[in-house]
């Protein structure tokens, strides 16, 4: 089973149409791509510290990206969109209607979202996905060893035309209209190991994986029992989380940077905007924001068609 994006409600030339008619997109139109081969990927979920094998393969054109726990017998694929998501504590999980869920989704919504992947079909045998090194970055390097493959149909682009914005006291997310997608995240926190930090850039697949895809997750040694008691990071180890204590990062040779706090948080705020279904050109905007106030973006701008249309244009 497939599951169609929104469709296009941009503008549609009639050249493009007779090429889409000969399963070929016209030139300056940037063509779907999916994966060329299966990429495999296994490891502990950070969260309930259970095995899980996970398989990242082609999908049609125009199919998006789904996922599908083959551990539960019958199971439906659950599509990897917003209106699916069914918790945000400490991460994004999404829900079929059959009451199958698939947690941890964010790491690698955000690596087929910054290698530019269209169309996938994830294949998993349980409830978390692997967290690896705590980032993005093992995603990248099984989906770049299994190839990525230009499909005959052209991409189609949410074009933010229309600002949107969540606020909460003391947290903000936008989006806003802009030529490209671009991240601009801010985030404080009362550790002084952090403090405050940001980033701005704009999102292609050379700054996605040298700007944000090697940054860690990261947690709080005095949050750990409290975790530890809710059934929460039975996975996380000093090899896939950065560990803070006040003024003190408890194991600093996993950083890639100082500021791989922020740059994580970049990280999450592009693989939750990557279950709009399309890819995104506007600019995001998240003061101290989380997965929570991310998803309640997405769904804010796909319930207002007025601040939004899809284009083949990029």
């Amino acid at each position: 089973m497939t599951f169609a994006p929104p469709p296009l409600r941009g503008r549609r030339g009639s050249a493009s149409a007779a090429l889409r008619a000969r399963g070929e997109p016209e030139d300056g139109v940037q063509p779907q791509m999916t994966l060329a081969a299966v990429a495999v990927v296994e490891g502990l979920g950070i969260h309930s510290g259970k095995p899980a094998r996970l398989s990242i393969g082609p999908a049609a054109p125009d199919a998006g990206v789904s996922f599908l726990r083959t551990d539960l017998a019958a199971a439906a694929a659950i599509p990897a969109r917003a209106e699916r998501v069914s918790d945000t504590r400490l991460a994004t999980v999404l829900a079929g209607g059959d009451g199958a869920t698939v947690s941890t989704v964010e790491h690698l919504m955000a690596a087929l979202a910054g290698l530019g992947v269209d169309n996938a079909r994830i294949e998993i045998d349980g409830p978390e996905l692997p967290i690896l090194e705590g980032a993005a970055a093992g995603f990248v390097e099984a989906i770049e060893r299994a190839g990525l493959a230009a499909q005959p149909a052209p991409r189609r682009w949410l074009k933010v035309i229309a600002p949107v914005e969540v606020i909460q006291p003391g947290k903000r997310v936008a989006l806003s209209p802009a030529s490209r997608l671009e991240l601009s995240v801010e985030i404080v926190f009362e550790a002084s190991a952090i403090g405050r930090q940001r980033i701005d850039l704009c999102v292609d697949p050379a700054s996605f994986r040298s700007e944000i895809a090697a940054a860690k997750t990261f947690g709080f040694i005095a949050e750990v029992e409290l975790l530890r008691a809710a059934g929460l990071g039975r996975g996380a180890s000093l090899e896939n989380t950065v560990v803070v204590d006040g003024a003190q990062v408890l194991n600093p040779q996993i950083l890639a940077r100082p500021d791989d706090f922020v740059r994580h948080k970049a990280l999450d705020a592009l693989g939750d905007l990557a279950l709009a279904g399309r890819p995104i050109l506007g600019r995001y905007e998240g003061y101290c924001a989380g997965h929570a106030l991310n998803n309640q973006l997405v769904r804010a701008l796909l319930a207002s068609p007025e601040s939004w249309e899809l284009t083949e244009d990029a």
